[in-house]
């Protein structure tokens, strides 16, 4: 599956921010890695280095199908990317920086997903990203990110509780706003929200959402 321009368009946008004057594969490399870095420390933040590392194997495993060279590639335990360097077969400088920019984008892409428009703008905001929406009709068009409802099977009713979940989250944040100096109140809600957001990435991982009928989880191990 591959990812919308739009998103492409971010992935590379984020990546030649962090690129340096030199060779052009190495430096694609490198900025590939810190971009990845900064995504997995905003995105740990809230879900987790379990969730993390979940999300990060099924974008790695997309990319893949459409660059086999990056199997040597993996997600570490914590998260981390690895073997990025140690990919079999030469590729040219704009190639190399190609896979670059799908593997950042298949995360972006699930970023969407899973987080919806605008935390993951603020998400990109926060790492310092030079993406700048100034509408929203520059923004992509969640529908074409999200799985059809009858295409979640049997965890569709996962992903009802996961709303519930949310929704209970949202009623704790008013109620924290209605109630002053109970501030324990807004890290419960925290809480509630990490773990809807956990279950999101389990049904997209788990069912056929992200473009393929194999699990991450055997893939990545």
């Amino acid at each position: 599956m591959v990812p919308p321009p739009m998103i492409c368009d971010w992935a590379r946008r984020l990546i030649a921010s962090e690129v340096d004057a030199g060779s052009l594969q190495v430096q694609s490399e490198l900025a590939t890695l810190r971009v990845y870095e900064k995504l997995r420390t905003r995105f740990c933040a809230p879900v987790g280095v379990d969730a993390f590392h979940a999300l990060a194997s099924r974008a790695l495993y997309l990319a893949k199908s459409q660059f086999p060279t990056l199997d040597a590639v993996n997600v570490t335990g914590d998260g981390g990317l690895h073997g990025l360097g140690e990919r079999e077969g030469p590729l040219r400088g704009d190639d190399d920086l190609e896979v670059g920019i799908i593997l950042i984008a298949q995360m972006l892409r699930l970023f969407l997903t899973l987080l919806g428009e605008t935390a993951t703008v603020r998400m990109l905001e926060d790492a310092g990203s030079p993406i700048v929406i100034s509408s929203k009709s520059e923004a992509p068009d969640r529908k074409g990110f999200l799985p059809e409802k009858n295409y979640l099977g049997p965890f569709e009713n996962i992903s009802v509780e996961a709303n519930q979940l949310r929704h209970i989250s949202e009623r704790l944040e008013t109620l924290t706003d209605a109630l002053p100096g109970v501030d324990e109140l807004m890290s419960v809600a925290g809480n509630i929200r990490n773990i809807a957001n956990a279950l999101d990435i389990f049904i997209l991982i788990r069912s056929k959402a992200g473009g393929s009928d194999d699990s991450v989880l055997s893939r990545a191990a």
